[in-house]
């Protein structure tokens, strides 16, 4: 007679162990990470502003019952609305990352670390506002980078080493842990607590990545990470009220994570969990473009003066790229939407070459009309390169390089023109920085007048100042 099933309940999975304690025993002491994470926030809320301008992404915000009051609820940047802290949530994470603007990070799984900012934000000011009505000392924007911190590395250890979307999930899976347990510490919940929510977070039922690929690429890749953070707050808050947890949500067979999901394979790990993931972190800072394609549109803008008007000369173009390239963004045949041509290759790369720049505008249906844009991207061949897949692997490089070649009708060639490393790659963080400035002073005019844009900038300009604020302040200073 076989054995019964053994029913007895088992310690916490390491995984969600491990998790448990970084947040709560770990503090953030690199100089470079709390400054890193001071630049993507002000950047990410920046991303924010601009998205304002783009109904597609207004008509979803705002709560869920038109008319809904919220007594010291949380606000969401740019706007009047005053909302419970899961409802802010989804509104700060879609503004975030609408236009595909915001911070990268890349490993087996590719990742938009600044997707957590919306959650932990919204989370933070309800709770500020909450305590100072309460005539209790509101958390500190210090206090909000350090959570910012470590949301990056839970996403970016987890996504080093482990393929989620080569088993089909959608990468916002690790929005969700991350924010589960950086949101339920900031809550108040204890470390049995945090392990509750941590565990019902990874046994949720989890996005499937088929709205970022062909042919089904869809707005849904802009506000998922928003869905992502707001499901986060929520199961933080139901851990606070005692809801209990899965111990063995990853590792229980036949029904955990691993075996459902993940074909039997444990999670891997490059590295312990400090600040090694803010510290790496990309910036997008010139381009709204998938990560991939940071580099390659600056390669073709490089070639712009040379080939802006022999684009009927233009025989074929090779473009070498690594692999997660060629499976995310190699797209022939029509572009349905803005979504789907920001997640094409071909038609960033032929925008920079004929236009010379890469707006988000340049996503939008009047200018894809242009009959140049699709007789380009018909000319383009992009394969993938051994040395460029290595060196975006290596932990000592992590490149992200594309080059383009153009070959002329009359047998002659512009020069290649590669890029290794994007405009904001680690490497090139003193070129980046005052670019990434400029974009957030852009965009902060876009919303608002003149005394209010000054006051916001100088906020945002002194890292000391803004880590010593009250987080109810700051964000009391971006309403208009």
């Amino acid at each position: 007679m076989s054995a019964k099933p053994n029913n007895v309940r088992p310690a916490f999975d390491k995984v969600i162990a491990d998790i448990t304690d970084y947040v709560c025993n770990y503090k953030v002491k690199s100089a470079l990470a709390l400054e890193t994470a001071h630049y993507c926030l002000i950047d990410s809320l920046g991303c924010g502003f601009e998205a304002l301008s783009y109904p597609a992404c207004t008509k979803l915000l705002g709560p869920l019952v038109p008319g809904t009051h919220i007594e010291n609820g949380a606000r969401v940047p740019g706007t009047s609305y005053v909302l419970d802290p899961v409802q802010a949530a989804f509104n700060m994470g879609a503004l975030i990352r609408w236009l595909d603007y915001n911070d990268a990070f890349y490993g087996a799984t590719v990742i938009h670390p600044s997707d957590t900012i919306g959650g932990i934000l919204a989370t933070a000011d309800w709770l500020s506002r909450t305590r100072s009505a309460q005539r209790k000392p509101p958390l500190l924007m210090g206090e909000v980078l350090q959570a910012i911190v470590k949301a990056y590395e839970i996403m970016g250890c987890l996504a080093l080493e482990n393929p989620f979307t080569n088993r089909g999930l959608d990468h916002t899976i690790l929005v969700k842990i991350a924010v589960t347990a950086v949101v339920t510490k900031m809550l108040g919940g204890t470390r049995d607590e945090i392990l509750n929510a941590v565990s019902n977070a990874w046994v949720d039922g989890h996005a499937l990545a088929a709205f970022r690929r062909k042919p089904n690429t869809g707005s849904r890749k802009s506000w998922a990470a928003g869905d992502a953070a707001s499901r986060s707050v929520r199961l933080g808050l139901m851990a606070l009220k005692g809801e209990m947890g899965y111990p063995s949500a990853l590792t229980a067979k036949t029904w955990g994570f691993y075996d459902v999901l993940f074909k039997g394979e444990a999670f891997k790990f490059q590295r312990p969990y400090g600040s090694y993931v803010m510290e790496n972190v990309l910036f997008k800072i010139a381009y709204p473009t998938a990560f991939h394609g940071q580099s390659g549109v600056e390669a073709a803008i490089k070639l712009h003066p040379l080939v802006k008007d022999r684009l009927d000369d233009i025989k074929r173009v090779e473009v070498k790229c690594h692999n997660s390239t060629m499976v995310i963004l190699d797209k022939s045949g029509p572009l349905a939407n803005p979504a789907d041509r920001d997640h094409c290759m071909q038609y960033m790369m032929a925008i920079g070459m004929i236009f010379g720049q890469l707006t988000a505008e340049d996503y939008e249906d009047a200018r894809a009309v242009d009959s140049r844009i699709d007789a380009l991207r018909a000319k383009m061949e992009l394969a993938e390169s051994p040395e460029f897949e290595r060196d975006y692997h290596d932990p000592n490089k992590r490149t992200n390089a594309n080059s383009i070649q153009v070959y002329f009708k009359d047998a002659s060639k512009a020069p290649l023109s590669r890029v290794d490393y994007p405009l904001g790659h680690r490497k090139r963080r003193n070129d980046g920085i005052p670019m990434l400035m400029e974009k957030l002073e852009r965009n902060v005019a876009r919303v608002f007048a003149e005394k209010q844009r000054r006051a916001i900038l100088a906020a945002c300009s002194d890292r000391k100042r803004l880590a010593a604020m009250p987080v109810d302040r700051f964000i009391g200073m971006l309403i208009p």
